[in-house]
């Protein structure tokens, strides 16, 4: 269920972005993202050239995708008794849409970053120590997203990791004794900063792993050509049965 809950969350995704494709829409969100204060359909329209109601549709449009939010206020200086109706005024959304296409999680990287940075500074303690440290606990964050009831077993605990991996951009490989990593999330830092990364990266995943406890898969560096710098190592459980590759 998790797998078709994030294929329809990119679907979303890149159907926002499409909707940019039409150039009057593309346009049209240029014009609006630029200005400091929200627009109204007639000041959209004059600036782009076009009528009104298709202003307003492709306006319209956008916002229902989640590029714009919307308002309603008069123009300035217009109040009280006879002013007439509010006018609807849009501006740039709030809200982030992305694709990447491999994935990539640089937002995932800085967060690490920043948080050994503020964990260093003004302490003793040695800046590759604090990204260790910091790795391992955004890692432990990523764990909490593993939702597994109190019998799950051994199993359940490597497939709600592999979701999560998945989930972040790793393309967990299963095969009957590893799960290999087909892409690696931080691929443009790891080529020009490639050991802090692959250390970063490995810490990381040590600590989501340890949702699954003594019996879960274990981590490890093995760089290898166009695939993520860690691989994992699934160990022998009891019961457990031989499992085909996968992606």
């Amino acid at each position: 269920m998790r797998a078709v809950a994030d294929a329809d969350a990119f679907d979303e995704r890149v159907g926002r972005i499409a909707a940019l494709g039409e150039p009057l829409r593309r346009a049209l969100y240029r014009y609006v993202a630029a200005q400091p204060e929200p627009v109204s359909r007639d000041e959209a329209a004059a600036a782009v050239g076009i009528a009104r109601h298709v202003t307003k549709f492709h306006l319209d449009r956008l916002e229902a995708d989640g590029l714009l939010e919307t308002s309603y206020s008069r123009p300035p200086g217009r109040g009280g008794p006879g002013a007439g109706r509010p006018a609807k005024r849009y501006r740039r959304s709030s809200g982030e849409v992305s694709v990447s296409l491999p994935a990539r999680s640089y937002d995932l990287a800085g967060r690490v970053m920043a948080r050994a940075i503020v964990t260093a500074r003004g302490s003793d303690i040695a800046i590759e120590k604090a990204i260790q440290r910091a790795a391992k606990a955004e890692g432990r964050e990523l764990a909490k997203e593993v939702r597994l009831g109190s019998s799950a077993g051994p199993t359940e605990s490597e497939d709600a990791i592999r979701e999560v991996l998945a989930e972040h951009g790793y393309e967990p490989r299963t095969a009957e004794d590893v799960i290999t990593l087909a892409n690696c999330p931080f691929h443009a830092l790891a080529e020009d900063y490639r050991d802090l990364v692959c250390g970063m990266n490995l810490d990381l995943i040590r600590g989501l792993l340890d949702k699954c406890g003594p019996d879960g898969p274990r981590a490890r560096l093995d760089p290898g050509p166009d695939r993520c710098c860690v691989t994992l190592d699934r160990q022998p459980t009891a019961g457990r049965q031989p499992r085909e590759a996968t992606g």
